[in-house]
């Protein structure tokens, strides 16, 4: 049997919880990648991206929404101190990572804080649709005439 990797669809959607569901359940693929990152769920229709960015300041940051993606860039300025480094294991490397957004799903706002960048996001549904109840009529059936 032929196995699809469905892992970079997987990570880089959001608002697609269904889909989500099925590909958890058709086994779940990882993946690695730099920057480390979460998609969390808040509320039905709320969501958080929460991307571990250590030794990056807010200012080197761009965050950039077009259509339905999402790009999240960081550009790490150039150090001018020389240092020795017996072990390195913070990667403070620039970055680019693009998130594939679903229909109606916006960003709400970005925070950072304690190595954490948050990008939070919000599905919008217009009413129209919306799930909505439809009443039933208490009248009377009415008859359709033919016509002759």
């Amino acid at each position: 049997m032929r196995q699809f990797d469905f892992a970079p669809l997987y990570r880089s959607t959001v608002g697609f919880d269904r889909l989500a569901q099925m590909l958890d359940s058709a086994g779940g693929f990882e993946a690695e990648g730099y920057p480390p990152y979460n998609i969390e769920r808040l509320g039905d229709n709320e969501y958080r991206i929460t991307m571990a960015v250590a030794g990056f300041t807010k200012d080197e940051f761009n965050i950039e929404v077009k259509e339905n993606s999402l790009v999240v860039s960081g550009q790490k300025a150039a150090d001018d101190k020389q240092r020795v480094f017996l072990h390195r294991g913070i990667a403070a490397r620039s970055f680019e990572r693009r998130f594939q957004l679903a229909d109606h799903v916006e960003v709400k706002g970005a925070d950072f804080s304690d190595g954490l960048l948050h990008i939070d996001l919000v599905r919008n549904l217009p009413e129209r649709m919306k799930p909505r109840t439809i009443s039933i009529g208490s009248g009377s059936p009415k008859q359709i005439e033919a016509a002759a």
